[in-house]
């Protein structure tokens, strides 16, 4: 990895963002777990929560690290409100992600071991999700449920993991045929054996190279979600719906869309390389 330029680039925009969201969502659970509110915002320039319309609006200044990206309509730091924002959005990748890889190998990787009509059903109902817009789907799931984030975190759920079981059904017709799962059945292995061992761990690699991807893709599907107003609970800040509620301030007060807007581009962009180079590592591997 540390060969590539643009993959050392991704490395440091993905380590500093999932390092700062730990922090962050660390100070943030405590907040809530001691009910002190001081505890969510220490790490912070200002609070983010702080209204002021006084400050309605400055434009991004110098004269202080709160107002670096400038104010919103109610005078809170932008800054602010986008740095309490991002272990939002790291949680919600982390766990669609982890929750479509769990679903898609128990399906996908039963669907190719089984065949027949297990394998048909599985993949039938997997082609139907695959079928729909992804967004347009979770807009649906989500919206019945009244749009609140367990619904989004639900809906995203049940949209991701198709592609992880098409995966995993991929490589486990490879790697079924191969002599180690064969001899593992001679030797009559445990069930849950063979799929762990000699099945998932064999079929892993390069869904871990999709899915070193897939991060940037749930944060940009989750930011849009949060764009037209789903998912969002109150006054929370997302930063989708930050770059949302500036869009009618254009382009007079650009600040106010344009920072969070940005902060959405470097992070998906910082996924993409990353797993664009790691996808190159993973397939060496599995040449070698």
């Amino acid at each position: 990895m540390s060969r590539d330029k643009s993959a050392i680039l991704g490395m440091v925009i993905v380590g500093l963002f999932l390092l700062w969201a730990l922090i962050q969502g660390i100070m943030e659970v405590l907040s809530g777990f001691f009910h002190d509110p001081r505890l969510g915002y220490a790490l912070l320039p200002s609070n983010p929560f702080k209204i002021d319309f006084a400050d309605e609006l400055l434009p991004p200044s110098h004269s202080s690290l709160a107002m670096l990206f400038g104010t919103n309509a109610l005078g809170e730091s932008i800054l602010s409100r986008m740095l309490y924002a991002m272990p939002r959005d790291a949680f919600v990748s982390l766990v669609i992600v982890l929750v479509a890889i769990v679903i898609g190998a128990l399906l996908g990787i039963t669907a190719g071991y089984r065949g027949g009509w297990v394998d048909t059903i599985i993949m039938r109902i997997t082609d139907t999700f695959l079928s729909l817009p992804a967004l347009v789907l979770v807009i649906a799931i989500s919206i019945p449920l009244k749009a609140s984030f367990s619904s989004v975190l639900i809906g995203l759920t049940i949209v991701w993991w198709p592609t992880y079981a098409r995966f995993f059904r991929a490589q486990t017709l490879q790697v079924k045929a191969r002599d180690y799962v064969e001899s593992a059945k001679l030797y009559n292995v445990k069930p849950w054996a063979l799929f762990f061992r000699y099945l998932f761990l064999n079929s892993v690699d390069p869904v871990i190279a999709y899915a070193a991807l897939d991060f940037g893709n749930v944060i940009l599907t989750y930011s849009t979600l949060a764009f037209l107003g789903i998912g969002i609970t109150t006054p929370i800040p997302e930063l989708g719906s930050m770059a949302s509620n500036g869009l009618g301030y254009l382009p007079g007060d650009w600040w106010y869309s344009l920072f969070p807007g940005l902060a959405i581009l470097i992070i998906v962009v910082g996924f993409v390389l990353v797993g664009d180079r790691f996808q190159d590592v993973i397939n060496n591997r599995i040449e070698y």
